[in-house]
């Protein structure tokens, strides 16, 4: 999404119609576990602030880079560490590479989840609301602390597995006629094949020293793991799945902005007013990779002949000779932004995906791994945007796919229709009460 230098602190404002006056008649100890990037914290800060004004306890963990988020509005945090030099791997963005880079980087952190919830006082009731790479440790925890209960919150619908339609694993899409045993037959090779060789071994060395039985193999298990699970997406994002697990609640995109009543820097303001809508291109705070994106995306601009702004807090990655038409960015509140963009062309990070629904903006998505091309493909199903994928981008195609984009017809209609379908305070609520009802 966007990106704040670490010296820089704000103000933060989050607030439901639905908050409890006076607290919570029976508050809950509720440890909020996340990782990732800012797309990845906002949601589950909108949820665990959320918590705190129905009357709750709640305990933060994530990365300490963001910590200039959390700490200002007052919840408990506890940083976790984060490897910088994570961001410089060339396999982060790789189809298939891209999780194992992840999941080393993520382990040091991880670890520090057990002792955490081990030192609270074992006489108050405990729900653990993690991101789903720290589930192995929240089941440590479980058992480490009798009576907690474990929620998994899932950003997206790509982090749940399932054989039903639409399916694409990474930027290959199963065919429809393909059957429902083979896909089963083809989860489960992906699992020994990618998942288990990098993450097994881990998790079964936490397991031994507290007695727990080896786990066989991640994919099964960890979708067993939870007592909850909730979806940080809609049903008209990603419609349930027969075999997404159970009990699973529905929310909506939680979306936050850590400080809504920030002024647009002057340069910006002047450039907004200056001429026609620009288009906005980033590819993510944590990517660091992205010169030749930014390359392409400045050639693509000038020859389509339209004003552009570059967001990313990598300068470097930038052309440094930008004409008047464009402006680069370190950092700028989507939410404040999009509304004065003709299109927003990015990585297809959920976070940023959901802003842009939000605002009604149309949308080029360049997915690289992950998540990413399953976002793509659900924006492009909506019809308010489209995907070039990141290892088939070039300035021809850019301008291509963005010329044809621009021109839709009806764009404008549909942008607007998938905006209306908001409601992130009523899924928040809703997340909530199952949450309390959890404990």
């Amino acid at each position: 999404m966007f990106a704040t230098p670490a010296s820089q602190p704000h103000a933060f404002a989050y607030s439901s119609g639905n908050a409890k006056q006076g607290g919570a008649i029976d508050p809950t100890r509720y440890v909020v576990v996340t990782i990732g990037s800012a797309g990845d914290l906002f949601p589950f800060l909108a949820l665990a602030l959320e918590l705190r004004a129905r009357g709750h306890r709640v305990s933060f963990l994530g990365p300490e880079q963001h910590g200039p988020w959390v700490r200002p509005t007052g919840l408990p945090f506890t940083g976790l560490p984060a490897d910088e030099a994570v961001l410089h791997d060339p396999d982060l963005w790789h189809p298939t590479r891209g999780f194992g880079v992840v999941w080393r980087a993520t382990r040091p952190a991880m670890a520090r989840i057990v002792p955490f919830v081990e030192a609270l006082p074992h006489d108050e009731r405990c729900v653990l609301l993690v991101h789903p790479l720290a589930l192995p440790e929240a089941d440590l925890c479980r058992a480490a602390y009798p009576g907690a209960k474990i929620a998994a919150a899932y950003l997206a619908p790509a982090n749940l597995v399932t054989v039903h339609d639409p399916l694409l694993v990474g930027p290959w899409r199963v065919p429809s006629w393909v059957p429902l045993a083979a896909r089963r037959t083809f989860w489960r090779w992906v699992g020994r094949r990618f998942i288990d060789p990098v993450a097994l071994a881990d998790v079964n060395a936490a397991r031994l020293p507290r007695g727990l039985p080896p786990v066989a193999t991640l994919m099964d298990w960890i979708a067993a793991v939870p007592d909850l699970s909730l979806t940080l997406f809609p049903d008209w994002f990603a419609h349930t799945q027969p075999d997404w697990p159970r009990p699973l609640v529905r929310g909506d995109f939680p979306l936050f902005d850590p400080h809504p009543d920030a002024a647009p820097a002057p340069a910006l303001d002047a450039f907004l007013k200056a001429g026609a809508a620009p288009l906005v291109f980033t590819h993510g705070t944590g990517n660091t990779q992205a010169a030749a994106y930014f390359r392409h995306a400045r050639a693509a601009a000038q020859q389509l002949g339209r004003r552009a702004i570059f967001l990313t807090p990598h300068r470097e990655q930038v052309p440094a000779d930008l004409p008047d038409t464009m402006l680069w960015q370190d950092y700028v509140p989507l939410r404040r932004l999009l509304p004065h963009a003709a299109a927003l062309i990015h990585h297809g990070g959920i976070g940023t995906t959901a802003e842009a629904l939000h605002a009604g903006t149309p949308q080029l998505v360049v997915p690289l791994a992950h998540d990413q091309f399953d976002n793509a493909a659900r924006v492009a199903a909506l019809g308010v945007g489209a995907a070039l994928p990141a290892a088939r981008l070039d300035e021809r195609r850019l301008v291509r796919a963005l010329a044809a984009l621009l021109a839709a017809p009806g764009l404008a209609g549909r942008t607007r229709a998938v905006a209306a379908r908001f409601a992130p305070v009523a899924g928040v609520d809703r997340m909530c009460a199952a949450l309390e009802e959890l404990a």
